[in-house]
């Protein structure tokens, strides 16, 4: 098989899969240009540390993680959740009886 094969005749109509041409809108509408727009709130958020929607809705409350509001609503962004990960790490004491894993 060659492209010109591969290639439709002028004469020939294109004939779509109406499966297929749903499937690839339903692609293409998930993804999201505006990505570092996108907030999430504290039941997702809790999703992606792996905690419970309480206990983040709890250190909003405290002032312990960085949130914003939009209206009234507490919202978390991408860049807000990076931040608790990376400052939740905690270190070996240099002192530490144990050696550090190679």
């Amino acid at each position: 098989m060659t492209r010109t094969n591969l290639a439709l005749a002028p004469d020939q109509p294109l004939q779509l899969d109406a499966n297929l041409l749903e499937r690839l809108i339903r692609v293409m509408e998930s993804l999201n240009p505006d990505v570092g727009l996108r907030t999430y709130s504290p039941k997702e958020a809790a999703a992606f540390l792996g905690k419970t929607e309480n206990w983040v809705t709890e250190q909003i409350q405290l002032g312990t993680i960085p949130f914003t509001r939009i209206g009234k609503t507490p919202r978390l962004t991408a860049e807000h959740i990076k931040w608790v990960q990376a400052n939740g790490e905690v270190l070996p004491h240099r002192y530490s009886p144990r050696p550090l894993a190679a």
